[in-house]
């Protein structure tokens, strides 16, 4: 009964993945033919069937781009970098589409220590770094061995040297591993939908406005309250915004 089930899941999965190929290829034919809109309902229509891929994202943005609707072709370049962060032809879509936006918001950059440090923590993914530490610490003990039982004292001296390296390069792969969970977890970005939003001190429509947004802006939302979101910019700008209007990009 157990494998008749599994055979069952195979075989609409094996539907489900033809249909949405088929209706894929249907949305590139709509979007070669001028015909864009049409073309974002096929390619929203895939993504209600909760199927991601960065080139579904990424022709969803050429789509929108193509309509002047700033806000969603920036929102699904960035998702679709999400899933391919090296692919060229995202990146400079994803720059032509932020030449649109109206808000020019200076980024204020890392200096001193913490910048290098921060370089080092992003070279690679936390999972990556995990990956490292675990290298080193299977290093560490295979070289150990070969110094508890070599009988040679030139072999004990290069292997205790190599061991005690391996170690801390386990050691510093584990920090890293740690500290690059932690820059993910608070990176938490959005993009504006409203054409234009009024931020606010406090979340409250009746507080002081600090300024304004326009769509296509990219945020990070640093907290929540009921139907707001705290936003911060990459000038350090803080300030409180309607939930309704930004859209979450880590939320597939």
């Amino acid at each position: 009964m157990r494998a008749l089930t599994i055979l069952l899941f195979c075989c609409f999965s094996v539907i489900g993945f033809s249909q949405n190929d088929q209706q894929f290829d249907k949305a590139n034919a709509l979007y070669n033919d001028g015909k864009y809109a049409e073309a974002i309902d096929q390619y929203e229509a895939i993504l209600d069937s909760k199927e991601h891929s960065a080139e579904l994202y990424f022709n969803l943005g050429n789509a929108n781009y193509k309509l002047n609707n700033i806000a969603p072709s920036i929102y699904y370049y960035e998702k679709a970098l999400q899933l391919d962060p090296k692919d060229k032809d995202i990146q400079n879509n994803l720059a032509f589409a932020q030449n649109m936006t109206i808000d020019a918001i200076e980024q204020v950059p890392d200096v001193g220590f913490s910048k290098i440090i921060n370089n080092i923590v992003n070279t690679f993914k936390a999972d990556t770094w995990a990956e490292i530490a675990i290298g080193g610490v299977f290093l560490f003990v295979i070289i150990f061995l070969m110094y508890h039982f070599s009988y040679s004292t030139y072999i004990k001296r290069i292997a205790f040297i190599i061991s005690i390296l391996s170690l801390i390069v386990a050691f510093f792969a584990v920090a890293m591993a740690f500290q690059k969970s932690g820059l993910d977890k608070k990176n938490n970005p959005a993009i504006v939908f409203a054409q234009e939003s009024r931020v606010k001190t406090d979340p409250n429509p009746t507080s002081e406005e600090v300024f304004r947004l326009h769509e296509g802006t990219k945020v990070q939302v640093v907290e929540a309250y009921k139907d707001w979101n705290k936003i911060k910019l990459s000038d350090n700008s803080t300030g409180w915004i309607p939930s309704k209007e930004i859209k979450l990009l880590k939320v597939f």
